[in-house]
């Protein structure tokens, strides 16, 4: 595996395992990810491409915003983050419970 390759990988933070992305998966062959702040569309694509071997038909994005949360008297602010929604090629599919 080279570099590129080991950059790929640390893209994917997490897949996001919700009511709404299982609906999107079920239906639209939608899967949703988790993924770093500065990664855009081909990175994401590459990267789900390469480590789950499924051909990926497009790729959408968005910024969640951090939600203000207060602790005693003070108020923080969690992090922004980035979330990216994946469909794949009919006759691809993703497995998250295989282990």
């Amino acid at each position: 595996m080279s570099l590129n390759k080991y950059h790929l990988a640390g893209v994917l933070e997490a897949p996001i395992i919700s009511e709404k992305s299982t609906n999107a998966a079920e239906n639209n062959k939608q899967f949703v990810f988790k993924v770093q702040k500065h990664a855009t569309k081909k990175q994401v694509k590459n990267a789900v491409e390469i480590m789950f071997g499924v051909e990926v038909d497009s790729v959408n994005v968005l910024n969640v915003k951090g939600k203000q949360k207060r602790v005693g008297r003070s108020v923080g602010q969690r992090s922004d983050w980035k979330k990216a929604y994946v469909k794949l090629k009919s006759g691809h599919d993703i497995e998250f419970s295989a282990a």
